[in-house]
C-alpha cells in the first residue's frame, strides 16, 4: 500500500506532518512555523528515504551530515531523516535495526509510487461539506441528481462474492455501498466498497466505463454510495474484487467520514452518532446482530415451551412491579399524571389470573435513577410467568435459557468477559443468601433469626451503615450480602432465599416467613436475573404494599405504591406461580464482552449538548469549541439568594499550606459506585502516566457521563481513603453555598488547555 503523509495546521498556527505506511503511523515531524517550511520536510523524507539503505548502525563519520540516521536508543532503535539545512524533518522509534531500515525503505518505495498521496493541509469540516455541497449542486445542474435515485440493483453482498469466488468469477454482479478507502492510480482506481456484510474491492478504470462517466467517479468522494456492475476477478496480489463496466452514483456524502487512518475511537461521538460509529467501527454493526439473535434465541426458546407473548401498557396510573423512581407525564385529555411503567410484572400477573398459564413480554421498562456502565434510564428485560411452578422452576427456565442464547450467539459455553472466563456449561451453583453472607463475612444470620436488636450491633460491628427505616434483620441481612458477597460471585450463581423485607411481591416460604422464594442471578459480580414464587395472597399482598407506602411517605421514593386493582385480581385467585425477569441489555453485554450498557445500545441516553446543567443551573458549554472571534453575552446570574461560609479568621501559615499538592486532573471515566447513592468514581489522568482514583459524593449535583473529559482541580498527596471497599486517592475540590436553605456545590472546572499535572500555585 502506498504511503501518506498528512500535514495539520495547530491552533497557533505552526504545522507538523505525520507519515503513515500500511494505515500505520511510523514517525512524527517537528513543528515547522510555515506550511512552506513544512512542505520542504516532506518533500526531504520522500528524497532522503531513497537513498541506498545502510545495513549497519551510523558510526560518527556518517553522522557528520546525513541525509537520514539510524542510531541505538535505550532498547529501541531511532530513525531521523533531515532536511538540506540539517535540520530534523521525521522521525520515529523500531524495535529493531532492520525495522528502522525497512520502515525507510518503505518511505522510498511509497516515496516513488503513483498513488503516494502529496502532502495537504487537512481542511476543516465545514469546508469540506462546502466543496462537497459544490459537487453536488453541478451534478445536479448537470440533470444528474443523485438524490432523485430510487432503487438499485444489487444482485449481491460483499460476503457473497468472497465466499463464491469459484462460481462467480468471471461473472457479471451488481454491488451497492459506501466507499470507505481509495487508491489512485491515475486512469484507474481501486476503491473499497462496504455493504451490509463487510467491504470488497472494486476497480474503476476509464478504458472500461468510458472517458465522461470517469470524469465524473474522479469528483466522488470518500462517503459516497454508489452502485457498481462489473465481473469478479482477482489482482495479481490475489485479493477478489469487482472490475467495473459501469458505475452510478446512488447517494452524495455532504460530509467526510473521519480519517481512516485514526477512524473513530471518541466514546461520546460514538454513543451520540451511532450510524457513524457502525459505519467505521464494523465490529459495533455486529455487536447489534448479536443483539437480535440473543432476543431471537430468547423467543424460539420460551415459544417451544409454550409461553404466549404478549404487550402490556408502557403508560401506568401507578408505577409498581419494582422498587424505582419512575419517569412522570401528564395526559392532557385525561388532566391526569401518568408513569412509564418501571416494571411490567402486575399487568403479567392479572394475565395470569386470567388463565393465560404462561406469558411473557420483551419490552423496555424506564426507570429514573442514576446511570453507570450497567444502568441506562430505559432499558430492555424480558419477563416470564408460568402458573404451577415454583422459583426452582424459574432457575432452570433462567439457566437453560441463557446457555442456549451463548450456545448459538457465541458458538461455545466458556466465554470471556472483561478478562474473566466464564463457564456457562457447568450447573450453575445454589446459594442461601444466608450460607452466602456467612461464607464471605464469617456472620451467621441463621444464629439470631429475626432479632433486629442483634443484627443493628453487628452491623456497627462490621461498619455496615444502616439507611433510615431499615434497621431490621431482614435488611440488615440484605445489607451484609450487597457488602460482602456480590463481588465475589464471578461465576454463575443462583442466590436464593431472600428476606421478605426487600422481596414485597414474593411469597414466603412456608418453614421460614422472615424468608422468601426468590432467587436473582449473579455473574462477574452482577445482577442478570430476579425471580420469585409470586405471591398470590391478597391480604399479605396488601399489608405488604401498605408497609411499602409507609417507607414512601416516609420519603423513599424508590417505595411501591399500592395497586389496588392488582390486590382485586388476587382477590379472584391466582393459581401458585413462578416468575422470572432477565435484563437483556446485561445478558448482551456479557455475550459480546462489552463493557458499558451504552456499548449495547444502539442510542443510549445522553446528556443534552446545550450546555445547560440543570441540578447547579450553571453554563456547561466550556468544553465545545466556540467559533474564533465570535462574542458571546456572559449568563447574567442572580447572586442576591446566596449565603456563604464565614470566612475563617484563624492564620495558616506558608508552610502547612505548601504541603498540600494542587494538581489538575483530567477525568478520563467517571461512574456511579455500586450501592451508594452519593459516591462518584472518577478515574484520573494527573500527568503521571498512572490512573488516579478518587471517590466524591457529588453524585446528588452531576451525573457520571457530563463530567467525563472535564479538567479539575485535586489534592493529590492526601493518603488513600477507603470508601465502599475502594482506595480513593486525593480530593477534588468544589465551590460550596447555601441558597433558599438548600447547599449548592459546583466541582472546580478550569481551562482545558491546562494539560493534566499542571501544578497550582
Amino acid at each position: 500500500m502506498a504511503g501518506k503523509f498528512e500535514i495539520t495546521k495547530a491552533g497557533d498556527g505552526t504545522f507538523s506532518f505525520e507519515l503513515f505506511i500500511d494505515d500505520n503511523a511510523v514517525g512524527k515531524s517537528p513543528v515547522f512555523d510555515k506550511e512552506d517550511a513544512c512542505k520542504r520536510g516532506v518533500k526531504a523524507v520522500k528524497k532522503n528515504s531513497r537513498m541506498k539503505v545502510q545495513n549497519t548502525l551510523a558510526n560518527d563519520e556518517e553522522k557528520t551530515n546525513p541525509k537520514y540516521l539510524v542510531e541505538a536508543d535505550g532498547d529501541k532503535v531511532k530513525y531521523t531523516l533531515f532536511l538540506q539545512t540539517g535540520a530534523v524533518a521525521l522521525e520515529g522509534s523500531a524495535e529493531n535495526e532492520a525495522e528502522a531500515l525497512d520502515i525507510i525503505e518503505k518511505i522510498g518505495n511509497n516515496a516513488n509510487a503513483a498513488p503516494m498521496a502529496m502532502a495537504e493541509v487537512v481542511l476543516s469540516e465545514n469546508e469540506q461539506k462546502q466543496i462537497r455541497i459544490e459537487k453536488l449542486k453541478a451534478l445536479q445542474d448537470s440533470g444528474r441528481d443523485p438524490f432523485e435515485i430510487t432503487l438499485a440493483s444489487q444482485t449481491h453482498h460483499s460476503d457473497e462474492i468472497k465466499a463464491s469466488y469459484d462460481e462467480l468469477e468471471g461473472k457479471d454482479v451488481i454491488i451497492a455501498g459506501r466507499i470507505m478507502t481509495w487508491r489512485d492510480m491515475g486512469k484507474a482506481n481501486f476503491i473499497d466498497i462496504q455493504d451490509r456484510n463487510g467491504r470488497i474491492q472494486a476497480y474503476v478504470r476509464m478504458n472500461d466505463i468510458g472517458e465522461d462517466a470517469f470524469k465524473e467517479f474522479k469528483t466522488w468522494d470518500l462517503g459516497d454510495i454508489v452502485e457498481i456492475k462489473g465481473f469478479v476477478f482477482k489482482t495479481k496480489t490475489g485479493e477478489i474484487s469487482v472490475h467495473a463496466k459501469e458505475i452510478r452514483l446512488l447517494s452524495k456524502s455532504l460530509l467526510p467520514l473521519p480519517e481512516k487512518f485514526h477512524g473513530l475511537t471518541d466514546t461520546d461521538t460514538r454513543y451520540r452518532k451511532r450510524y457513524l460509529d457502525m459505519i467505521m467501527n464494523p465490529d459495533v454493526k455486529e455487536t447489534f446482530i448479536k443483539r437480535s439473535k440473543i432476543i431471537t434465541s430468547i423467543r424460539n426458546y420460551l415459544d417451544n415451551l409454550g409461553f404466549i407473548e404478549v404487550e402490556t401498557p408502557i403508560l401506568n396510573t401507578i408505577a409498581g412491579g419494582a422498587a424505582a423512581r419512575p419517569f412522570i407525564t401528564h395526559h392532557n385529555t385525561l388532566d391526569m399524571d401518568m408513569y412509564l411503567r418501571i416494571a411490567t410484572e402486575l399487568y403479567l400477573k392479572r394475565l395470569i389470573v386470567g388463565g393465560m398459564e404462561r406469558v411473557y413480554e420483551i419490552g423496555r421498562n424506564f426507570r429514573n435513577e442514576g446511570m453507570d456502565v450497567r444502568h441506562n434510564p430505559e432499558f430492555t428485560c424480558i419477563e416470564l410467568y408460568q402458573a404451577f411452578t415454583d422459583y426452582h422452576g424459574m432457575m432452570d427456565i433462567a439457566e437453560a435459557l441463557i446457555r442456549n442464547a451463548a450456545n448459538e450467539v457465541c458458538d461455545s459455553l466458556h466465554i470471556t468477559f472483561n478478562g474473566t472466563a466464564i463457564d456457562l456449561e457447568s450447573p450453575f451453583r445454589r446459594l442461601t443468601m444466608i450460607d452466602a453472607v456467612k461464607e464471605y463475612s464469617g456472620v451467621d444470620f441463621k444464629e439470631f433469626m429475626s432479632d433486629n436488636e442483634k443484627a443493628i450491633a453487628i452491623a456497627k460491628e462490621k461498619g455496615i451503615e444502616i439507611e433510615n427505616g431499615k434497621a431490621t434483620w431482614g435488611d440488615i441481612l440484605n445489607s451484609f450480602f450487597e457488602e460482602f458477597v456480590e463481588e465475589n460471585l464471578t461465576q454463575p450463581t443462583f442466590i436464593m432465599d431472600y428476606p421478605v423485607e426487600v422481596s414485597p411481591l414474593t411469597k414466603r416460604k412456608p418453614d421460614c416467613p422472615v424468608l422468601t422464594e426468590r432467587f436473582e442471578l449473579f455473574i462477574m459480580g452482577g445482577e442478570y436475573g430476579n425471580a420469585y414464587s409470586e405471591l398470590n395472597d391478597p391480604i399479605d399482598q396488601m399489608s405488604r404494599f401498605e408497609a411499602q407506602m409507609k417507607l414512601r411517605e416516609a420519603g423513599d421514593d424508590e417505595a411501591n405504591m399500592i395497586d389496588h386493582d392488582f390486590v382485586t385480581a388476587l382477590e379472584y385467585g391466582m393459581p401458585p406461580t413462578g416468575g422470572l425477569g432477565i435484563g437483556i441489555d446485561r445478558l448482551v453485554m456479557l455475550l459480546t464482552d462489552s463493557y458499558s450498557i451504552r456499548d449495547v445500545l444502539l442510542f443510549p441516553t445522553m446528556k443534552s449538548l446545550d450546555g445547560v446543567n440543570k441540578k447547579n443551573d450553571v453554563n456547561n458549554t466550556a468544553s465545545e469549541a466556540p467559533e474564533k472571534n465570535v462574542k458571546t453575552e456572559s449568563e447574567k446570574i442572580d447572586f442576591s439568594k446566596v449565603k456563604v461560609e464565614p470566612l475563617f479568621e484563624e492564620f495558616v501559615d506558608f508552610d502547612t499550606f505548601s504541603k498540600s499538592d494542587f494538581r489538575a486532573v483530567k477525568v478520563k471515566e467517571c461512574v456511579a459506585v455500586p450501592k451508594s447513592k452519593k459516591l462518584l468514581q472518577f478515574t484520573l489522568d494527573d500527568g503521571t502516566g498512572t490512573d488516579r482514583t478518587i471517590l466524591s459524593g457529588i453524585h446528588a449535583y452531576y451525573e457520571p457521563e457530563e463530567l467525563v473529559g472535564k479538567t479539575l482541580i485535586a489534592i493529590t498527596n492526601l493518603p488513600p481513603r477507603a470508601m465502599m471497599g475502594i482506595d480513593s486517592c486525593g480530593m477534588l475540590l468544589s465551590a460550596i453555598h447555601e441558597e433558599e436553605g438548600e447547599e449548592k456545590l459546583h466541582l472546580l472546572m478550569v481551562d482545558d488547555h491546562i494539560p493534566a499535572g499542571a501544578k497550582l500555585y
